[in-house]
């Protein structure tokens, strides 16, 4: 390997460690499709504990759940979002962002939808509440339900349904992170600062667009993941056990 190669691959990685993602229109984007600096670039995400995600138009950088020298632990992520004041709040962000990657996760017509239309905060929040109350109906009669997802229903469901539900002044509340709209947009900015998702009309109706990234993320990460798999699973379950038609 010789000191060139390794110097365009650390340009390579570092871009990427910086910008998370290189398109097609970035000099590096060809550059690391070259044999010797391709095989460096990896060496380094491997060594770092961080994973490339390669599809035809753009490469992605990921960082390992495990393994990583860039992993945070829930101390330095709540120093670094302001928003995420106990881990209770992140568990329940957690289940509105998976609850909304389900909902584009379905079938080629869902993925054109949302990125055409998007999705209101609106409607995000009363997809997370049909789902969290119908949680709510299974725990009545399965006290255990979310067990063996090492999900804690019982905490996740009194929390959301406790925190105060908006009128369609978003204006007034967006900056209450403690209502569920606050929430709602907490959880969409996580996902924003990885530049997953377009936010629009952010003073009047906020919606939220996945970016092409996300879809490809998706496509060649998390569907690699048994745990992604069972919540996804989880976001359309109905109280009868069954997971509901998506076509619906």
């Amino acid at each position: 390997m010789s000191a060139e190669t390794t110097k365009r691959a650390a340009a390579v990685y570092f871009t990427l460690l910086k910008d998370k993602v290189i398109d097609e229109y970035s000099e590096h984007f060809q550059t690391y499709f070259e044999p010797e600096v391709r095989q460096t670039v990896l060496l380094l995400a491997d060594e770092s504990g961080t994973y490339i995600i390669e599809s035809p138009k753009r490469i992605q950088l990921v960082v390992q759940p495990t393994g990583s020298v860039f992993a945070t632990n829930f101390t330095h992520m709540k120093e670094k979002h302001k928003h995420i004041e106990t881990k209770r709040h992140f568990h329940l962000i957690s289940i509105v962002i998976m609850s909304f990657l389900a909902s584009i996760d379905r079938n080629q017509a869902a993925k054109i939808r949302t990125q055409r239309e998007g999705i209101s905060y609106y409607t995000l929040e009363r997809q997370v509440n049909d789902l969290i109350m119908n949680w709510d109906g299974i725990l009545k009669t399965k006290p255990n339900f979310g067990e063996e997802e090492r999900i804690d229903m019982k905490e996740v469901v009194t929390m959301w349904k406790y925190m105060e539900v908006e009128t369609d002044d978003y204006g007034a509340k967006k900056a209450n992170r403690r209502t569920r709209i606050g929430l709602i947009a907490g959880a969409i900015r996580l996902l924003e600062t990885e530049r997953l998702v377009v936010i629009l009309d952010r003073d009047d109706i906020p919606k939220v667009i996945p970016k092409q990234e996300l879809f490809e993320r998706i496509e060649y990460l998390y569907h690699d993941y048994d745990r992604y798999e069972l919540l996804k699973q989880l976001m359309t379950l109905e109280e009868d056990g069954h997971a509901e038609d998506s076509s619906n």
